[in-house]
């Protein structure tokens, strides 16, 4: 090569450090969140799309919904024009749409680097870690309640992965705080483990208003009230009940310009028909009202349109996650909410395996590709989702989180230029040679693959003298190197006081509640 030294692409370099090279040279690594360059997959027929909404329109119009213990609520509905009667409440075709007017389409949220904001809708696509599971399990220890420094090292472990954009909320249940304060733990968590943006507590109005009040000593009053800095994850009670705890909690988010993510849990055969299209019409109808709450509070609060399809076993009862007809159902909501122009949450890394095993990456590949396609723009549940969301799994959320890496680059599509064609690559190799050590292959080598931080490519002989271990294997190695190596990133010394401050306050006026 002209006498000159070169640098083959070979492994003795370092994964890491080729993952490195990659982000600084701005691959498909390292990003705050992703800009897809693949179109939608729009599975439904325009006529078909049409006859889901007029159902929705009917079940909103004729069965209604039920706001309960929130008497604002249903203040706001009977000033908007819907009927109330008692606790129901009937919307006549077209008024949530016409409500919804207000949302925007598109909106940052802002992180305390302001180098990791993100920005959520469009063409915008934010991955999460999973939310919500009680226990946690990995190899060495199984399956176990979940602590508060498990959900701390959840936290570390996505901080550490340039595959994720956003902390997440509740990584898992921190069961060795009392419940009553355990919200300000995980938002304490959040802000001094991560400079990523993050989810606050929804499980009580006062616990919003916390996980509100320390974003804004983190980013100051008046920023919060014209900014988005904190998402809150509130679901219906389906089948066509909001009841006061969330609604009380969508309003406080929306009530300080914060956003809001609504989202439906529909087990197919359970808290919902068992046909896909009736719980595509029944997530629609449950997901517009919600969302047009967040905009009855405070006209042009940002809202993110969620959806939760899953199904079930109707041989025992169970529900069963990364299942086909629950990610063609993601599709079509996709190609409703896009006729709301909302943001939208859909899908994530879904399945019901006990372990990070072949079941768990099928059913997680299903439902996360689902959310690719549908135009999701906000993908929790993105890493660590396990046992049908009971279980946040270390290796899995590993595994997940390679996962995660490759869909950066699934997502970045296929450019076209003169480099990408590689025409002058065909006149210097000629017809029958190779192109190992070409220039074009010397000058793209780093960024032209995406590549795993755990699939094995050795040959077979090279992998077993290793010692033929398998991925959950190798994910079990990896977390446990990512903690050992993590640095917290830098806050301002006043603003770590006044977080201790706060939370010490909060928890001191309070007894503890277990239950």
């Amino acid at each position: 090569m002209d006498g000159k030294e070169t640098q083959a692409p070979a492994r003795g370099r370092g994964r890491q450090a080729r993952q490195a090279e990659r982000a600084r040279k701005g691959g498909g690594m390292g990003r705050p969140y992703i800009q897809r360059n693949i179109p939608t997959y729009d599975v439904m027929s325009e006529e078909n799309l049409i006859r889901i909404e007029q159902a929705a329109d009917r079940i909103l119009a004729e069965v209604g919904i039920e706001f309960r213990d929130d008497p604002v609520a249903l203040d706001h509905w009977k000033r908007a024009g819907a009927t109330v009667d008692g606790l129901l409440v009937k919307f006549e075709p077209g008024m949530l749409r016409e409500i919804l007017k207000t949302a925007p389409a598109e909106f940052t949220q802002h992180a305390r680097n302001p180098a990791n904001s993100v920005r959520i809708g469009g063409r915008n696509v934010v991955f999460s870690p999973a939310y919500g599971s009680p226990f946690v399990m990995d190899l060495d220890h199984g399956r176990r309640f979940g602590t508060i420094e498990d959900f701390r090292n959840f936290i570390r472990l996505a901080q550490s992965s340039p595959n994720f954009h956003h902390s997440g909320g509740t990584i898992c249940e921190p069961t060795d705080v009392a419940v009553n304060k355990r919200h300000l733990d995980m938002v304490h968590a959040h802000i001094t483990l991560s400079d990523r943006p993050f989810m606050g507590s929804v499980t009580a109005e006062d616990r919003a208003e916390d996980s509100i009040e320390m974003a804004r000593i983190v980013f100051g009053r008046d920023f919060v009230e014209e900014n988005c800095v904190i998402l809150g994850n509130v679901n219906v009670n389906s089948p066509l009940v909001w009841d006061g705890t969330m609604t009380l909690a969508l309003r406080a988010y929306a009530r300080a310009n914060q956003a809001a993510v609504i989202v439906p849990f529909i087990l197919g055969g359970a808290m919902g028909p068992v046909t896909s299209a009736g719980a595509i019409a029944q997530s629609l109808a449950e997901t517009m009202a919600g969302c047009a709450l967040t905009q009855l509070e405070r006209p042009g609060a940002p809202v993110i349109f969620g959806n939760f399809l899953s199904s079930m076993s109707l041989r025992s009862g169970s529900p069963t996650f990364g299942t086909p007809e629950p990610a063609i159902g993601s599709q079509v909501i996709g190609q409703l909410c896009r006729r709301l122009n909302l943001p939208l949450r859909c899908s994530g890394n879904f399945t019901t395996s006990k372990l990070p095993d072949a079941q768990a990456m099928t059913e997680g590949t299903m439902s996360m590709l689902a959310a690719i396609h549908c135009g999701a723009n906000f993908i929790l549940h993105s890493a660590g989702f396990l046992d049908g969301l009971l279980s946040m799994s270390y290796e899995k959320f590993m595994l997940d989180a390679d996962l995660c890496g490759a869909l950066h680059s699934y997502l970045d599509g296929i450019r076209v230029d003169d480099n990408q064609l590689a025409v002058d690559a065909f006149h210097e190799v000629g017809p029958g040679n190779h192109f190992f050590g070409c220039a074009h292959t010397m000058a793209n080598y780093e960024t032209a693959f995406w590549d795993s931080d755990l699939a094995d490519n050795d040959p077979f002989e090279k992998w077993e003298a290793n010692g033929s271990h398998d991925a959950a294997y190798r994910a079990n190695r990896l977390w446990k190197q990512r903690l050992a190596e993590f640095e917290p990133p830098p806050l301002e010394t006043g603003i770590r006081d006044a977080l201790d401050d706060f939370v010490a306050r909060r928890k001191s006026e309070v007894q503890d509640m277990w239950y």
